[in-house]
């Protein structure tokens, strides 16, 4: 009888996930990555491969070699966000790391550089604008996958190719980030992979 359960239980389907356990895991995965025990590259596969899981099995072994929680995060706040507006004048604007993004989001770049990481940011809402303006300067913004981006204006492009595309369907009530930009003689670009970081000195 021993042996029959055994071969019942080993050939029984694997439990299907739904949205809401992989909700859970891109949120500790999302975690780990501000925590900085994830790397770049690390955070991109383990974010596409939660996204486009099926099982739970699939779920479960990425998060195998991560903490059960992380300390404080579901009491402590954010932190205090940066407010609404950023500007630089022939300097550079970043944002990064567990920072909170208001509902809308100004940047203005003259001369000089921005940089907004959204990947371990919080949303204040569902629907998150940014307007941007890259005079002679390039802005990145980068977004974690999962998040739906629409984009209007001038000069805004989309990092992602689309023979890259990791083919998983968003949901209907995925996160929306719109942004509004113009770009004169520069660059606005979205993207869900950071660029290559040159090696550090020593």
């Amino acid at each position: 009888m021993t042996t029959t359960d055994g071969n019942a239980a080993s050939s029984s389907p694997a439990i299907r996930a739904s949205d809401r356990d992989r909700d859970a895991v891109v949120q500790r995965v999302q975690e780990a990555f501000a925590d900085g025990r994830l790397d770049d590259t690390e955070f991109d596969e383990r974010m596409r491969a939660a996204l486009t899981a099926r099982t739970q099995a699939e779920l479960d072994v990425l998060l195998a070699d991560l903490p059960a929680t992380t300390p404080a995060t579901g009491s402590a706040p954010a932190g205090r966000g940066p407010g609404r507006f950023a500007v630089a004048l022939k300097s550079s604007v970043r944002r990064a790391g567990r920072w909170r993004v208001p509902e809308r989001y100004t940047t203005v770049v003259y001369k000089g550089e921005g940089w907004l990481d959204l990947r371990a940011a919080e949303l204040s809402g569902p629907a998150t604008t940014f307007v941007t303006v890259a005079y002679k300067s390039r802005v990145t913004i980068l977004v974690p996958p999962g998040v739906r981006v629409e984009m209007t204006g001038f000069g805004v492009t989309q990092g992602l190719a689309e023979d890259e595309d990791p083919g998983y369907r968003l949901p209907v009530d995925a996160p929306v980030i719109h942004v509004r930009g113009l770009a004169y003689k520069g660059t606005i670009e979205i993207s869900t992979r950071p660029p290559e970081r040159p090696a550090l000195r020593r």
